[in-house]
């Protein structure tokens, strides 16, 4: 089965862990799906990540753990798809889009690689808006 947004896929099951209460989840491994693990690791949204590649599986496995506070609730609030398949959204290196007034992240996909929209500013250099997460 094709899928046509991925990345969609990826948040969408994020969200449904978190509203289960799932410490752990698997997705399907790309580098682009592993690119925003990294940063929601750096960024303290996940408390780890791990790749897992098989000789059965091509494509590999993506297992993440997601952080929760002492209150067993999870430290990611919510997260949407900003640039779909048929909206590409872009900015420029002198952007002002913050996510939910600058309490969460903007993760952008530009030529350097995936990075947060602070990332982006601080080099000085636009891209696609991939997804918004507070």
């Amino acid at each position: 089965m094709s899928m046509s947004d991925p990345i969609a896929d990826l948040l969408t099951r994020i969200r449904n862990a978190r509203h289960a209460r799932k410490e752990q989840l698997t997705v399907p491994a790309s580098n682009l799906k592993i690119g925003i693990a990294q940063i929601l690791k750096e960024e303290g949204y996940l408390k780890k990540y791990k790749v897992i590649r098989s000789a059965k599986n091509k494509q590999g496995i993506l297992k993440l753990t997601l952080r929760y506070d002492d209150d067993a609730n999870c430290i990611i609030e919510g997260l949407a798809r900003v640039s779909t398949p048929g909206r590409r959204v872009y900015v420029g290196h002198d952007h002002h889009l913050k996510s939910h007034g600058g309490i969460g992240i903007l993760v952008l996909s530009t030529s350097q690689g995936i990075m947060t929209d602070r990332e982006a500013r601080r080099r000085r250099i636009g891209g696609e808006v991939l997804a918004s997460i507070w």
